[in-house]
């Protein structure tokens, strides 16, 4: 049996996002051994993409601002299918983790009287986003690697995980390589928390970089572990559209939280045209209005440009079905038309989205401080992932825990903006919490040669297969996938098109277990494109499946077969798991009954 070299720790972590970092950060604290995995180097986490601001109840800009009104805005956004137990923690718990972070270092923006400065975004009732003008994601991943680097973490930098093993139904460890060399590595642990993010990767057009190929959602579900509410997909409204090589790249919401209006080719506010009942918003007779909220106005109600991102979407789209969009296939964004409104409007936009400003310029020669932008929904966030518990967020499996995107449950059937940051800091501590707990009731499990052999030869195999030159190239493949599901499962999606997806799946599964790649392992991004290939193609099945199994119209999930909501579907989950056939199956499953104190904050709050 081949020798690999082996790494120990008591609470392995995969995955070095916000979620993985505050995981350690708190693992550590406990007394136990930590070690991080992460696929590319530290600092380069796609936490730092997230710009507009972490959502927390401080009240700091609007004192009726309270944890029961964030509860309320995210069970509303989320279609009601949350699980409310951990939408009630992390609305409680979001406040404190933000201070948390702001004793540790974090700069935020500052109100006059020195608080944290929060900012308005789509679907939140009350200005929330704690922020760092428009790099908040970036300041949240600095101010933990330097609170971090202090508790005695090691990281193991660009190395991929490609399983989890297990000893019994527990899981002890985990089997990954060296991108740089090539060299496998085993790695024992008695606790694992995976933070791996989002699948965003298997679609042509999306804001997330090209970690993002659904590992930890693949490693759990290959390992036994349950899916839930993998149909829904965020498509975030506002992507760069021009030039073409920025096309997807996220513009933040925070541009229309700061005042930002969508118009169409004729120049018409087209949002004002579909406003959802229920929804204090402007109306087109008093545009100013809005302008007032993005001020502060708390008499004022909110642009449409503010509703839920899968609204917003969906009314983007439209515009540019009816052929009313801009010349490259988007919409217009403009912020330029509040130099008027305020003193030194120029400096005023750069002073409050330094990045986008910068991004548009460098990368398009647009200066968004004079002219719209370009913008088109680009697929952004995964609401669906592994299903954990409420409280210490362990899966089914024993040991295996999960946080941030790759794990389920708080967002619904949409997630809101800045609900993202929070909740890595709830969740990524209290995953690290238990995993620690965890690792200090149990001792590490066996590690079995024949599941890393295994492994190691399926790694392997495209090598084989190049030397013979057999198979077709691997981004062929990987291109492929991404445009079919970006063509049949994407932001409007109908039956027939999903089944053509699932068999277009299949084959390409076919096609992939063919593969070859030719060179070496060292430094051969081919081989690790195969390799990611498995997760995708995993993820993909499981969004099809999950879509198809949801005959209705919900959140960011919107089929033209079936427009309306269905009552049958306003309460169950969809769960998907690996039968014992290696074959994927699904299920629906009622949602718990919520507490009588949880359904009267609600009623409260409509």
């Amino acid at each position: 049996m081949a020798e690999y070299e082996t790494v120990q720790h008591e609470v392995l972590i995969i995955g070095a996002g916000g979620a993985g970092l505050r995981a350690a950060i708190e693992a550590s604290a406990a007394g136990v051994s930590v070690g991080i995995v992460c696929k590319s180097l530290l600092g380069k986490a796609h936490t730092v993409m997230a710009e507009g601001g972490i959502a927390a109840a401080l009240a700091n800009v609007d004192d009726r601002d309270n944890w029961r009104v964030h509860f309320a805005d995210t069970m509303r956004g989320g279609q009601y299918l949350n699980n409310w137990r951990m939408a009630e923690l992390h609305a409680k718990e979001a406040p404190q983790r933000v201070r948390e972070l702001e004793a540790w270092g974090a700069v935020f923006d500052r109100t006059k009287d020195g608080r944290i400065l929060q900012r308005n975004f789509g679907g939140h009732r009350y200005p929330r986003l704690a922020h760092v003008g428009d790099r908040t994601g970036l300041e949240m991943i600095r101010t933990l690697q330097d609170h971090g680097v202090h508790q005695g973490i090691d990281v193991h930098m660009e190395q991929t995980v490609l399983t989890l093993l297990k000893d019994g139904e527990r899981v002890v460890g985990a089997f990954g390589y060296d991108r740089e060399r090539g060299r496998f590595k085993v790695y024992r642990a008695k606790a694992i928390v995976l933070a791996t993010g989002g699948i965003g990767r298997a679609y042509k057009i999306t804001s997330n970089s090209w970690e993002y190929t659904g590992d930890g959602h693949a490693l759990a579900y290959h390992a036994g572990a349950e899916l839930i509410d993998m149909e829904f997909v965020q498509f975030h409204p506002t992507g760069m559209v021009w030039p073409p090589s920025v096309r997807g790249i996220l513009v933040t919401e925070g541009v229309r939280g700061e005042g930002g209006i969508l118009t169409n080719q004729e120049g018409r506010r087209f949002m004002f045209e579909d406003i959802p009942e229920n929804y204090k918003t402007q109306t087109a007779a008093d545009e100013e209005e809005g302008w007032r909220y993005c001020q502060g106005d708390k008499n004022a109600r909110r642009p449409p440009e503010l509703l839920t991102r899968d609204h917003v979407a969906r009314s983007i789209v439209r515009e540019i079905k009816a052929g009313r969009g801009s010349p490259h296939g988007g919409v217009f964004l403009d912020i330029s038309w509040i130099k008027a409104r305020v003193a030194n409007g120029e400096d005023h936009i750069k002073r409050k989205l330094p990045s986008m400003y910068h991004q548009f310029k460098q990368l398009a020669d647009i200066d968004i401080t004079k002219g719209p932008m370009e913008v088109g929904p680009t697929t952004h966030y995964v609401m669906g992932g592994i299903r954990v518990d409420s409280d210490t967020q362990m899966s089914r499996l024993p040991g295996l825990f999960a946080a941030g995107e790759c794990a389920a449950g708080i967002n619904g059937a949409n997630r809101l903006g800045g609900n993202s940051l929070s909740d890595l800091l709830v969740f990524g501590k209290r995953s690290g919490e238990f995993a620690a707990k965890f690792a200090k009731e149990n001792v590490l499990g066996a590690i079995d040669d024949q599941q890393t052999a295994a492994a190691a030869r399926e790694a392997l195999e495209p090598f084989d297969r190049g030397a013979n030159a057999q198979g077709e190239g691997v981004y062929r493949v990987q291109h492929d996938l991404q445009e079919m599901m970006q063509g049949l499962v994407g932001i409007v999606r109908q039956e027939e098109e999903m089944q053509r997806a699932l068999q277009g799946i299949q084959q390409m599964r076919e096609r992939a277990g063919k593969l070859g790649v030719m060179g070496n392992r060292e430094f051969n991004p081919g081989w690790h494109t195969a390799l990611d290939l498995k997760n995708l193609l995993t993820v993909s099945e499981a969004i099809a499946l999950a879509g198809l199994e949801r005959k209705e119209s919900r959140g960011a999930h919107f089929r033209e077969d079936y427009p309306d909501k269905d009552p049958a579907f306003a309460t169950v989950n969809t769960v998907i798991w690996r039968g014992d056939d290696g074959a994927m199956q699904i299920r629906q499953e009622s949602i718990p009954q919520m507490p009588d104190d949880l359904k009267r904050v609600i009623e409260e709050m409509k």
